[in-house]
């Protein structure tokens, strides 16, 4: 897999190491925790869970696969998925 071909489909998102991060400002905290909502079901859906750190109305957000030991298509499967939440919430 071509990491830096699939960080081009989700150009919100940075490398770092053998994860994926993007960082997410929400317009208020209810309107976070919808999000962080919103990607449980998906991550659910997906048996692939992110790092999801949340400071008031800020998501920082890191995908890996940590049974493989590195970055795989699932994680930017994820990364685009939420990508699409965080525009339907505003942020």
């Amino acid at each position: 897999m071509d990491v830096e071909k699939m960080l081009a489909g989700v150009p919100d998102w940075h490398r770092e190491g053998e994860e994926i991060r993007r960082t997410v400002t929400a317009p208020d905290f209810p309107t976070a925790i919808r999000i962080v909502d919103a990607i449980a079901v998906k991550a659910e859906e997906l048996n692939h869970h992110p790092d999801i750190d949340i400071r008031w109305r800020k998501l920082h957000l890191a995908l890996t696969t940590h049974d493989k030991g590195h970055l795989t298509e699932t994680d930017f499967r994820l990364a685009a998925l939420i990508d699409g939440i965080v525009a339907e919430h505003g942020a």
